[in-house]
């Protein structure tokens, strides 16, 4: 018996079963190894020179001096600490720089928790207004800052001072904000049926869970107050107030001409600001990881 076939029906296509995928061959392997090491050593060439400019005796800017037999000493360093306290300088960037981290993460989670889990009016334009912020220029607001911190409030040559103008990122506020709106809503159904408070949310629940987000924040937090020249300079003009940054931008405009090796003081200054974000990096790298915001919510 002949089956009839309604030429109407569509006609059902099986897809193509997908090949698996082909492994790398052996030249694509030396050949993206070969460019990551390219990339690397390119990177890593500045750090090399600044490091081996400043152990320097006398300038060498010959090829030769790449790789040194000799030539080498701690004169440079030994000059920067007797030019200026070199302890009292980095313990003033190291009180400047945690003050700054801890405002930036304190009001950073908190503003981060109320715009991404709290139901408030005004909410939305709130965050508009953050992100405005963003957009405005720290320059454009010296002159008013400086009125307002050293006439108004008296913090000239006071650590309060300097930290004020920093204690809010509204860059970890929106980081902060977007890492909490990732995260499921059962997590925080389930505990306010359990009767937590919103602090106790935050803390118990929601930290937890969000700990690439405060590593980030801390990191890239770190490296502008760090490095920050202008608003310590206006601020402090007592040598033992001004952080690192300013105290070597003293030296190198007014002592670094006096020594033996002048370039070779500069870089060794360089050495001294650059190390500490180098290795804080290197020790936290290992912690920009995703977490599994998944992990607390089970079925």
């Amino acid at each position: 018996m002949t089956e009839l076939v309604d030429p109407e029906a569509p006609v059902r296509t099986v897809p193509a079963a997908t090949p698996p995928p082909r492994p790398p061959t052996k030249i694509g392997s030396v050949l993206r190894t070969t460019l990551l090491v390219a990339g690397a050593v390119v990177f890593l060439f500045p750090f090399y020179y600044m490091l081996l400019g400043s152990l320097q005796a006398e300038p060498d800017p010959s090829p030769s001096a790449l790789l040194p037999t000799g030539n080498l000493t701690l004169d440079n360093y030994r000059q920067i600490d007797e030019s200026l306290n070199l302890l009292q300088s980095l313990a003033n960037s190291g009180i400047f720089t945690g003050g700054v981290i801890l405002g930036t993460v304190v009001f950073g989670v908190l503003a981060g928790y109320a715009l991404a889990r709290l139901h408030f009016r005004g909410r939305g334009s709130l965050f508009a207004m953050v992100l405005l912020i963003q957009v405005v220029p720290f320059q454009l607001l010296i002159i008013p800052l400086y009125v307002m911190v050293v006439r108004t409030y008296g913090l000239a040559d006071n650590h309060l001072g300097i930290i004020l103008p920093y204690a809010i990122n509204t860059t970890a506020v929106f980081v902060f904000r977007q890492f909490f709106l990732q995260l499921p809503d059962d997590l925080f159904s389930a505990a306010r049926i359990d009767g937590a408070g919103e602090l106790r949310i935050l803390w118990s629940v929601a930290l937890p869970l969000v700990r690439p987000a405060l590593l980030t924040a801390v990191l890239l937090t770190f490296i502008g107050p760090w490095n920050e020249f202008l608003w310590p300079f206006l601020i402090t003009k007592d040598p033992d107030m001004q952080p690192l940054a300013v105290s070597l931008a003293n030296y190198i405009s007014t002592i670094s001409g006096e020594a033996a090796n002048p370039y070779g003081a500069i870089l060794a200054g360089a050495c001294v600001l650059a190390a500490p974000a180098i290795a804080l990096f290197v020790v936290f790298q290992r912690h920009f990881t995703s977490t599994d915001l998944g992990s607390g919510v089970k079925g």
